[in-house]
């Protein structure tokens, strides 16, 4: 492996990055992509400052298969204060109520059940979700409230840990587009004293092994004596997960290489292995190589939708 060019290095993969508290995700993705001298690197979906934990940062072709983990489902570590409501939900916002904290066990544990299942959310203003172009928490900046679109979430799992007159810390299995410090809020709310969290920890994205994270003093730390030097670069590339992690869940469908090579060119082809509607992942020839994913349209043929480009397979 040579030293990067100027412009950076095509390389591909899926990073676990630990996120440490205090830092955006965007400030990280871009500290991951030079650290890794990468000419393309994109995350799956932001974790505030106050948060940490898993973090995938998507480089190279891996970018294009970022969505299946926004979709995926994820698991959280929240602790939130009782008796202290404020206008973000988290301790970065200011208090806006005070209330006594006067509740039992079993008031808190039929609480925590009306969360549990398909349950409607009206995420915060304070969120990053855009309305007429812009995210909402810079309406919320300006003291501006807009309309939120309440949307079905599924909480698949919420365990108590611990709790007393002071906080409450949970453990939440939940899909895609769940807003926790909602459900610290909403809890506070149902309580009656206010909530917000104080302490938030992903724990999991997917299926993604906790023990394949990394923070960013580790990768520093590699760098850190040559950053450019092959043997860097080809330990910082160790710690990649491969491109097609994002999409294991998909069921193979294998190609030889003549028909691999039409999908290749974005044609239907097909496919003894196509045998169940739905998404797929595309592999080619013997060594089952992925190279991208395609939709099986009928019994027997699948089109190619997503595509990892030539160089890169």
């Amino acid at each position: 492996m040579g030293r990067p060019s100027r412009r950076g290095r095509d390389i591909d993969g899926i990073l676990l990055l630990d996120k440490p508290i205090g830092l955006s995700s965007n400030d990280l993705l871009q500290k991951v992509k030079r650290l890794f001298h990468a000419n393309k690197a994109g995350h799956t979906g932001a974790l505030d400052p106050l948060a940490t934990g898993m973090l995938p940062i998507c480089l190279g072709e891996a970018t294009k298969f970022s969505q299946h983990l926004l979709d995926a489902d994820k698991r959280y570590r929240v602790v939130a204060r009782l008796g202290q409501r404020t206008d973000t939900s988290d301790a970065e916002g200011a208090i806006i109520s005070e209330r006594p904290v006067d509740i039992g066990q079993a008031q808190l544990e039929g609480a925590l059940e009306s969360f549990r299942g398909e349950t409607p959310q009206t995420p915060s203003m304070y969120s990053a979700l855009k309305y007429q172009g812009k995210p909402l928490y810079e309406y919320a900046r300006r003291g501006i409230d807009v309309p939120r679109p309440t949307r079905l979430i599924t909480v698949y799992a919420l365990e108590l840990i611990r709790w007393d007159r002071e906080s409450v810390e949970l453990e939440i299995h939940c899909s895609k587009g769940t807003y926790i410090r909602t459900i610290v809020d909403d809890l506070g709310e149902m309580l009656g004293c206010g909530a917000h969290v104080i302490v938030l920890r992903r724990l999991a994205v997917a299926r993604y092994p906790a023990d394949r994270m990394v923070t960013l003093e580790q990768l520093q730390a590699l760098a850190a004596a040559d950053p450019t030097a092959p043997d860097t670069l080809a330990a910082l590339d160790r710690l990649l997960l491969p491109m097609d992690s994002a999409v294991e869940d998909m069921p193979e469908v294998n190609l030889p290489e003549t028909i691999a090579g039409f999908a290749r060119m974005g044609q239907t082809v097909a496919a003894a292995d196509a045998t169940r509607a739905g998404m797929v992942r595309l592999t080619e020839g013997r060594e089952r190589r992925f190279f991208g994913i395609g939709e099986i349209t009928e019994t027997g043929y699948v089109a190619p939708r997503r595509l990892v480009a030539e160089t890169h397979g």
